[in-house]
């Protein structure tokens, strides 16, 4: 006999409608085969499924089987599939008598006592049931809060195959889980870091507040142990929460490599991602026999800080030029190319040379030079902002002085953030995103602003795409000052933050 069942498979990060298909031969050998490109974790569910079956009372097939999983092109990886299987095979057995499979879409993994056990990417099956326009989903209890933050669609939390089964045979209730309301569970904890325990670096400060007002790359040049680690701990501290669709786009990446944190249903504060040095381009980008988010992924709508930038390997940095610039990562594999997004602010640090001091001779300015010589025009050319992070004197160390606090920063970045909005077309086009074209409608430039501006471009040097970026910096700091137009002194300071632009 034969039984159909409907699940999911993710490519990359989309959710993709899996058929889940049984035949029980009447007649045959006790033989299971299972095709579609299955994976080791998924050729070893009928182990599971078959105890699974047995230790929940029901009869397993004695006969031949075999299990297609559909489009048989794609491959397919984890666990998940083992509740579909289940049920196909109780279907087939006769042992559920209705047809109401046929409205719900399954995933889980099976424990040998039929316990249901939580499976990656349960908020991407629920958003496909919804554009399937299906009934709704059945997963693991642990799984129930973070499918229902998709919101419309039934989501039935389940604990063990037999409750399943009871509930298609209507001979079990199981509630569906409430819609979350995402927005009241956005994070609005302090700080790891506030800006007021940083002593001086008024200045570093300043340069911070304008990346976060217009969600611009960061870099920040000095010599060791002068505050730059502790400004980027504190930089999440001031950036505006999540909006509902940017948790939601968070939580599906997360949830699709199985990084939720414990007990979380959504993602409610932006992510920080902090690789070190070592990692390989595979980590930083993502990709692998089967292509997976990378650390530019996870870090979408919030910050990928590389500390030490210049100890990275330069092939690994430079494949941060795509992303940087279109906002999305492209992995190209012989059987498939699939797109992750990866539109992330980039704040790194590095020392001005291997010792980590200021050069104070000729000597030391050529190890410097050398050093910096590690890190590509091009991908210097990407960042919006370079900025100085001098040595801190011993009075401002002493001083009971604070100096400006993250509540204020934060309010004053919110504040831009909803000009923005306004402006640019919604929360999430800030400054950063905005091209060339939005620009001349946007951030109009007098008399003034286009002699400074020309000024520096023959003096530095500055790139067409360094031209753009001096813009989109004046109009952010032009929106913290709260002026409509952006004048000459906000791009007088713009022109200041390109610090290591220099003549090829």
């Amino acid at each position: 006999m034969l039984a159909q069942v409907h699940s999911f498979v993710l490519q990359g990060i989309d959710p993709l409608a899996c058929e889940v298909e049984v035949d029980v031969a009447d007649r045959g050998l006790a033989k299971t085969t299972i095709v579609g490109l299955p994976d080791a974790a998924v050729k070893e569910s009928m182990e599971r499924v078959r105890s699974a079956i047995c230790n929940s009372g029901y009869p397993f097939p004695a006969n031949r089987l075999l299990v297609n999983l559909a489009p048989a092109d794609t491959p397919k990886q984890g666990p998940s599939f083992d509740l579909p299987i289940a049920i196909g095979l109780l279907l087939a057995e006769q042992v559920i008598q209705t047809q109401k499979h046929k409205r719900l879409l399954f995933a889980g993994e099976l424990a040998l006592d039929g316990r249901l056990r939580p499976v990656n990417g349960a908020i991407n099956l629920a958003l496909l049931a919804r554009r399937l326009g299906v009934e709704g989903v059945i997963v693991p209890v642990a799984n129930g809060h973070e499918a229902a933050a998709a919101g419309g669609i039934e989501v039935y939390p389940a604990d063990t195959l037999t409750s399943v089964v009871g509930f298609l045979n209507e001979q079990h209730e199981i509630e569906p889980q409430p819609d979350l309301d995402v927005e009241a569970l956005v994070d609005h904890q302090p700080p790891e870091m506030d800006f007021a325990d940083i002593r001086g670096q008024e200045g570093p400060k300043r340069a911070a507040t304008i990346a976060a007002a217009g969600a611009h790359n960061l870099l920040m040049i000095g010599p060791a142990g002068t505050g730059k680690t502790m400004i980027a701990k504190a930089l999440p501290g001031i950036l505006p929460p999540l909006s509902r669709e940017e948790a939601l786009e968070v939580t599906r990446i997360f949830s699709s490599v199985g990084q939720m944190p414990k007990g979380q249903p959504v993602m409610t504060r932006r992510p920080v991602r902090t690789p070190h040095h070592t990692a390989s381009g595979i980590a930083l980008i993502g990709g692998g026999k089967v292509p997976r988010p990378g650390e530019v992924s996870l870090a979408h709508h919030g910050i990928l800080f590389l500390d030490e930038m210049p100890e990275f390997p330069r092939a690994v940095l430079e494949t941060l030029r795509q992303p940087l610039e279109d906002g999305q990562v492209t992995v190209a594999r012989a059987h498939s190319s699939l797109r992750f997004p990866a539109r992330f602010m980039l704040v790194a640090a590095m020392n001005p040379t291997p010792k980590g001091d200021k050069p104070s001779d000729e000597m030391g300015q050529r190890a410097m030079e050398k050093y910096l010589s590690r890190i590509s025009g091009p991908l210097v050319d990407r960042v919006d902002i370079h900025v100085e992070v001098p040595a801190v004197s011993y009075r401002q160390l002493t001083s009971s002085q604070r100096g400006t606090d993250s509540a204020t920063i934060r309010a004053a970045v919110r504040q831009a953030r909803q000009v923005q909005a306004q402006r640019n077309g919604g929360p999430t086009r800030p400054n950063a995103s905005l091209s060339g074209r939005e620009l001349d409608k946007l951030a109009p430039l007098d008399d003034a602003s286009k002699e400074m501006l020309r000024q520096a471009m023959t003096e530095l040097g500055l790139s067409a795409r360094a031209y753009d970026k001096v813009r989109r910096v004046s109009r952010t700091i032009a929106d913290l000052a709260g002026s409509e137009k952006v004048q000459a002194e906000h791009v007088a300071e713009a022109v200041q933050y390109r610090l290591l632009d220099r003549k090829v």
